[in-house]
């Protein structure tokens, strides 16, 4: 048979973890092949990038999926486990097939969704894909992919040692243009002793401006006496702007605060920096480019 959908492999995805053991992406492409009795043509499909093949990554999106209602967990690189959500899921006998519409009962999952929105505030599921042009549907499947991404990478920067979030916090900034090298901003930025990160960097190359640098990869939302304290230090580090990030998010309060000081200081949070990550490439790799173009209406004119 021609390798299903995304949706048509949740289920079964799901069910490959029933028994409560770890299990790796490998497994799940060995059992689900097996399970829809994919042939060797199907199974060497590849995408019109040529990057990857098509079961792999409608596997790695049902994995997603399943990830973001919460009936799967990460345990360790590529190998997940089932929650009790999960194994609840299966003891329905009402529940035999998996689907976004079905996910959305679950509010991290309707959370994850509500994300990938358009500026008119409206998600790409509630549009008939007949309705789209083909750059329209691109553009659309282009944000799905960074924000699924994005989520990706935030969840391992939370997992990772305070050595590596002081690296990778270094070299964002120094791919952004700030900091001067990775050198001098490493010898700037150091360990604060609390889960984070502080130091000042250069604004420049020549660092004819300094900025102060605070990160704390914390669970705990920001608050605005945090930021006050922030504020403070900067007297004290020979910096009059400041750069606050954080894996988490900041209070409505703290972001009011930025704005009535005469300090200027910018609050980065975790959607934010993952965001950045992608944009900047850092711990992130490119696997397909695609250039879009136009009939040149100019070079016909006689």
């Amino acid at each position: 048979m021609p390798v299903p959908d995304y949706q048509s492999i949740m289920y079964p995805l799901l069910e490959l973890f029933r028994d409560g053991n770890e299990h790796t992406l490998q497994e799940a492409y060995i059992y689900l092949a097996d399970y829809f009795d994919l042939t060797t043509e199907d199974k060497e499909e590849v995408l019109p990038s040529g990057k990857q093949l098509v079961y792999h990554n409608r596997i790695g999106w049902a994995r997603t999926y399943l990830k973001k209602a919460g009936l799967i967990k990460s345990v360790k690189k590529a190998t997940f486990v089932i929650t009790d959500r999960g194994q609840k899921l299966l003891e329905d006998p009402g529940a035999t097939e998996l689907n976004q519409n079905y996910l959305m009962k679950y509010e991290e999952f309707k959370e994850f969704k509500n994300k990938k929105q358009n500026k008119n505030n409206t998600v790409l599921e509630e549009y008939d894909k007949s309705d789209l042009t083909p750059q329209e549907m691109l553009d659309y499947g282009y944000k799905e992919i960074q924000q699924q991404i994005s989520d990706e990478l935030l969840e391992r920067v939370k997992g990772c040692t305070p050595e590596f979030f002081e690296k990778l916090v270094v070299e964002l900034l120094v791919t952004m243009g700030y900091g001067g090298s990775i050198e001098d901003a490493g010898k700037a930025i150091g360990k604060s002793g609390d889960e984070g990160i502080d130091g000042i960097i250069k604004e420049d190359v020549l660092g004819l401006d300094m900025i102060y640098v605070q990160a704390k990869r914390w669970e705990n939302v920001i608050g605005r006496p945090e930021i006050q304290k922030f504020a403070g230090s900067l007297e004290g580090q020979r910096a009059s702007k400041g750069v606050f990030i954080t894996t988490s998010e900041f209070t409505q309060g703290a972001k009011e605060y930025v704005n009535l000081i005469q300090k200027k200081i910018i609050l980065i949070n975790g959607n934010d920096l993952a965001a950045y990550m992608f944009k900047y490439n850092v711990g992130v790799s490119k696997i397909a480019e695609y250039i879009l173009k136009k009939v040149d209406i100019d070079y016909f004119q006689e």
